[in-house]
């Protein structure tokens, strides 16, 4: 059996009380990141692989279903606002389009030749990695996606929580957290998905650093959406050029983005 699918270690739930709920779920939370730990370096192999290929023009793509689609949608839509990236450098794809993303589609992950066809309205190309995002690691949309990459030279990785699954023969850089069994058994939404947005934080994020979206530890790339955001990009121009407040305000009025009011300032 699968681990994920593997009975819960905590039984009768319905009578526990509320903190004992919390405090058990809480236990079995703090699993995931010793368990992500041991995966570093395939992780860090993952992360060295995408960087030279987005240099040279090259995107990302996340294919999944269910929470695991969603999961690479959350991503890749954080990256833009995050980072000042081009939305079309990492793109998440779910089974049965966005309509996936609120409601479940019945059936939509068991078709195996899909993930293909919505690759293809990309463009896919051998400049890309796609990385499938699969709890259990057998999601056909998923296996089958990355098998059609590797048939077409596409770099393959994956994220599943099951030793052994079927996803790993079909990645190049596989990245296997066994979280063990969920609080709920089988509900792949909370420890194993807690893994995957954990382990999709540390390659979106290490890639976008690499990628110098970062200057020392600030998003000086980050879209101004927000009255908090033009705050903080206030202290940051503040903080750098050793100026007041109003004076960094209105270089990040004229320039539109920390980076260039830094940039010009110094120029």
């Amino acid at each position: 059996m699968k681990t994920t699918e593997s009975d819960s270690l905590h039984h009768d739930l319905e009578k526990m009380p509320v903190e004992d709920l919390l405090r058990h779920i809480n236990e079995e939370d703090r699993k995931v990141p010793l368990a992500i730990e041991k995966q570093i370096p395939a992780i860090k192999a993952l992360v060295e692989a995408i960087v030279p290929k987005m240099k040279n023009g090259g995107r990302v793509f996340y294919i999944g279903a269910g929470t695991s689609g969603r999961l690479g949608i959350v991503d890749a839509s954080e990256l833009p606002p995050t980072f000042g990236a081009d939305p079309n450098w990492v793109i998440g794809l779910i089974a049965g389009g966005d309509t996936a993303i609120r409601k479940a589609v019945e059936f939509a992950e068991d078709d195996r030749n899909q993930a293909w066809k919505d690759l293809q309205q990309h463009a896919i190309n051998d400049k890309d990695t796609v990385i499938g995002i699969a709890a259990s690691g057998s999601t056909p949309y998923v296996v089958g996606g990355l098998d059609d990459c590797q048939k077409n030279g596409i770099t393959t990785a994956c994220i599943t929580c099951n030793a052994g699954a079927d996803v790993i023969s079909v990645s190049d850089f596989p990245v296997v957290v066994v979280v063990g069994p969920e609080f709920v058994t089988g509900s792949t939404r909370m420890k194993a998905g807690t893994a995957q947005k954990l382990v999709l934080n540390m390659i979106s994020t290490s890639v976008m650093i690499q990628l110098g979206r970062v200057k020392g530890n600030k998003m000086v790339d980050m879209q101004l959406t927000n009255t908090k955001l033009v705050e903080r990009g206030t202290r940051m121009i503040m903080n750098e050029l050793k100026i007041k407040a109003e004076e960094a305000q209105a270089l990040l009025e004229k320039y539109g983005s920390v980076r260039k009011a830094i940039d010009n300032s110094r120029n």
